[in-house]
């Protein structure tokens, strides 16, 4: 069940080569042709509403989220169907509390957005670092998890070839950020969230076909396959009852997965308010689409492959996509079938692509925005020709960093990192913005306290869950020095997170001076940023 048919893996092999070579090209063409930095950062902001909306979309569904969903679906049932539907409330959040005032707020990144309220170095460098903090453990989860990918549907398990995905996936994140720039980076996305579109609701007929359209069947099918019976269809599965655990996990995605900033920074590049607000109802909309159909894939492979089958392939289900979209297919395939198996795997390698070339984009854009330009030279203004070369190769630091720590630690479960990064998501970027852009009080010791408090909170719980140690999928599986009760943070952080910025703000002594200057500078701002009366400067 876990081997694909020469044929199917030879036409793999050439739609990854045509891929690359399409996505390439695609990135050069549209990538900035000059030395302006709206160009590079925002692309001029000439997204049409719908295109940008699919970026958005194509950004928000990583390569971790299509295999983890399917996956976690496939092993756990109601469980991962919640977990899936709270990435989209995420992004329903995002839409109708702050995409419009984020747009009307920033320039490029997310610094540009808190030092609208508070101008400082220190918010510069703080917000550059909790970027990084981020967003690096999910581009080197995505990068590790590459070669074992291409490795499983190619068959070819050497050691050496999984090394060669993980370098030749970076080297091309890489060329897509530092050429293609914002612009260039979101065509690859809206090209790899049509494609994936088009896969996933192919398999999903298919397994639907399967079982007559009755979804009924279907359940009741995986949930005899993934040999939990009952309990497959009820809460409580992925916890073993935990409720606070769960409630955990669902406040950590809700808060985190959509406040990431190479999320963030795709608001920037909407031309306006009533544009930003219809990308967002493409985005969700796109969203939705895609896990539904995730949650259909999910579910016939639990009934069509059986939980054995995908375990053996991975603990955690990840190549149960391609497992169910084999399966679904019988023995004598057809041509067509042997296509659509193929698109499939495509679209898996175009999300691979897209999401690190994402990630990479918005690592490089706040090394060279917000450390570089604005943090460390604050002084002295950058040309804008000068700011690109920095930005491009920030982007080729980022990406070789990258390389060499998820080739070296390919062999690792790294499940913590995805953890860390929502974590972080919700914890000091989600607090950080909301009372940056809501509370009028609110101020630079208080945005500080926020950052800081909520990363560092983050950084000491998450080394005492059951993903770093004390479990087989954890990161030192032979040992056991957990402490924290809970698989993510969110439940103790998220509260920290928001906690700090409060006391920061409270606690500042201000002569009444100094507090009537930081409302007025509120009030300065303020209908800019929730009315879109202006726009940013700088």
């Amino acid at each position: 069940m876990t081997g694909f048919s020469s044929e199917a893996q030879t036409m793999s092999f050439v739609a990854f080569i045509a891929v690359t070579t399409v996505t390439l090209l695609l990135c050069v063409m549209t990538g900035p042709d000059r030395d302006d930095l709206d160009e590079f950062y925002t692309g001029f902001r000439s997204l049409s509403p719908m295109q940008s909306g699919l970026a958005i979309a194509g950004d928000y569904i990583s390569a971790a989220s299509v295999l983890g969903t399917v996956g976690v679906i496939s092993l756990l049932g109601q469980d991962g169907l919640v977990l899936a539907l709270s990435t989209v409330l995420s992004l329903v959040l995002l839409m109708f509390l702050l995409a419009e005032p984020l747009r009307n707020a920033g320039r490029f990144t997310m610094g540009d957005v808190l030092t609208r309220r508070a101008p400082s170095s220190a918010v510069r460098i703080t917000a550059c670092l909790v970027t990084l903090i981020a967003l690096f453990p999910l581009l080197i989860f995505q990068l590790a998890g590459a070669g074992d990918l291409l490795a499983f549907v190619l068959g070819i398990n050497a050691a050496g070839f999984k090394t060669g995905s993980i370098v030749l996936l970076g080297v091309l994140m890489i060329i897509y950020a530092a050429i293609g720039g914002m612009k260039g980076t979101a065509f690859i996305q809206v090209v790899k969230t049509v494609v994936l579109l088009a896969a996933a609701a192919a398999i999903a007929s298919l397994i639907l076909n399967r079982f007559d359209f009755s979804i009924p069947s279907l359940l009741d099918a995986a949930a005899r396959g993934s040999g939990a019976g009952d309990a497959y269809l009820a809460p409580g599965l992925q916890f073993g009852g935990d409720g606070l655990d769960m409630i955990s996990a669902q406040l950590t995605v809700v808060l985190g997965a959509a406040c990431l900033p190479h999320i963030t920074m795709r608001m920037f590049s909407s031309r306006s308010a009533p544009a930003v607000r219809r990308s967002m109802s493409w985005a969700v909309s796109t969203v939705v689409v895609v896990c539904l159909l995730c949650a259909v894939i999910g579910f016939g492979a639990a009934a069509v492959v059986g939980r054995e089958q995908i375990t053996l392939g991975d603990p955690q289900g990840k190549t149960s996509i391609l497992l169910v979209s084999q399966a679904i297919m019988g023995n004598d395939v057809s041509t067509f079938e042997t296509l659509l198996f193929t698109a499939m795997t495509t679209a898996i390698f175009l999300t691979l692509l897209a999401s690190v070339a994402g990630i990479t984009l918005a690592c490089a854009n706040t090394l060279a925005h917000d450390l570089i330009t604005h943090g460390l030279r604050h002084k002295k203004a950058l040309r804008h020709s000068t700011e690109m070369t920095i930005a491009r190769a920030t982007a080729a630091a980022v990406g070789l960093v990258a390389i060499f720590i998820a080739a070296a630690s390919r062999h690792v479960n790294l499940q913590a990192m995805i953890t860390l990064s929502f974590c972080l998501g919700a914890s000091a970027v989600a607090p950080a913005l909301i009372y940056s852009l809501f509370w009028r009080r609110y101020n630079r010791t208080g945005l500080l306290s926020t950052l800081i408090g909520g990363t560092a909170s983050v950084l000491i719980l998450i080394t005492g869950t059951t993903l770093v140690s004390g479990s087989p999928q954890a990161i030192f599986p032979d040992s056991d020095f957990s402490w924290f009760p809970y698989t993510t943070t969110g439940l103790v952080s998220v509260p920290v997170g928001f906690l700090a910025g409060w006391i920061g703000t409270v606690f500042t002594r201000h002569s009444p001076g100094a507090r009537r200057q930081e409302e007025y500078e509120y009030d300065a701002v303020e209908a800019s940023i929730l009315a879109d009366a202006g726009r940013p400067q700088g």
